[in-house]
């Protein structure tokens, strides 16, 4: 299986796993129900519909009435179109996003970045930059609207695809406007020293760790011949180049040149993404900030406490938290 950049990885613990020699699952995770957590009483039956950008794929629920059209762009990682992930994270955010924002008159297109599932056809998954996956939401919005008759579409963009939605909207009519989910706010470096540092097991590996980071904030790929096990799949050589050009960019600075009208959503209960780095983007952009009590960063209410907080990521039947939808269609209607 190809090795994917883990940006801002799911599973915050990788490399205390990695440390403790166990290994990830690369196999998709099977449906455990490990809580009595709330269901939705029901459920609306909506139809996905496929639709490409050249080589790129993609899902398109489409709302009726010319209603606006918002591009779900997915976090970092292999992370598909629904929102799940290889790494033990079957949550389906983003389909249940897509439903729900369906369901009060909210048409969306998510997709599969390139390299990846559906669009595994589009290229190496690792031979990827901020500038190549800004191009393709540029593609993905003309697409839209050549196929839809929008006259503009909102890029949401989760965890890691904030940035990139920020960098695809720069100077673009083809965007009404950005809606940031979960997304940093701070310079991608300063956030995996800040979580490297957060784990008292990964002292051992600190001093390679911030050596490499910098070096990879001046531009300069690193050695991992001789790195610590537990550090090479963080450093794999053929995903620098990515990092490299991550870090080089601010997000908040990044979201303010797009200039565009602008959501921020936050979780209390995120323990991969800050409410400073939400903050941060508000700043920046001027956006509607909205922190939402208790949602994690897979959209779900969870508890604070870290297990119960990852127990929801394998949780495919909890339904996103409502104000989310709520949010989201109160800024694409102005209402």
């Amino acid at each position: 299986m190809k090795t994917q950049h883990l940006i801002i990885s799911i599973l915050s613990g990788l490399l205390v796993s990695a440390c403790g020699g166990s290994e990830i699952n690369h196999q998709p995770t099977v449906k455990e129900e490990t809580l009595a957590l709330p269901k939705p009483t029901h459920k609306a039956v909506f139809t996905d519909r496929p639709i490409s950008s050249g080589d790129l794929n993609g899902l398109w629920i489409d709302a009726g009435n010319l209603s606006p059209v918002v591009l779900i762009v997915p976090g970092s990682g292999p992370t598909d179109l629904d929102g799940n992930n290889p790494m033990d994270v079957t949550a389906n955010s983003y389909k249940l996003l897509a439903e729900g924002l369906a369901a009060k008159g909210i048409s969306t297109v998510r997709v599969d970045k390139r390299g990846m599932f559906s669009s595994s056809g589009a290229g190496d998954a690792n031979a990827v930059t901020v500038d190549i996956y800004a191009q393709d939401y540029k593609d993905w919005a003309e697409t839209i609207i050549t196929q839809t008759g929008r006259s503009c579409v909102y890029m949401l963009g989760h965890s890691e695809g904030g940035i990139m939605v920020s960098a695809a909207a720069i100077e673009n009519i083809n965007v009404c406007g950005l809606i940031l989910v979960s997304a940093p706010g701070r310079p991608f470096g300063d956030i995996l020293r800040e979580q490297l540092k957060a784990n008292p097991a990964n002292i051992i590996i600190i001093k390679p760790a911030f050596a490499a980071i910098e070096t990879l904030e001046g531009g300069e790929h690193v050695d991992t011949e001789n790195m610590h096990p537990a550090l090479k799949p963080l450093f794999y050589p053929a995903v620098q180049d990515f990092l490299i050009s991550v870090m080089a960019k601010d997000p908040a600075q990044v979201a303010k040149e797009a200039a565009k009208p602008t959501l921020i959503v936050q979780g209390s209960h995120d323990i991969q993404v800050k409410e400073t780095d939400a903050e941060l983007l508000a700043a920046s952009t001027g956006g509607e900030l909205v922190i939402i009590d208790g949602m994690n960063h897979v959209l779900k209410d969870s508890p604070a406490n870290r297990i119960g907080n990852m127990m929801t990521y394998k949780n495919p039947d909890l339904p996103i938290a409502p104000e989310i939808l709520e949010s989201i269609r109160s800024f694409v209607t102005n209402d």
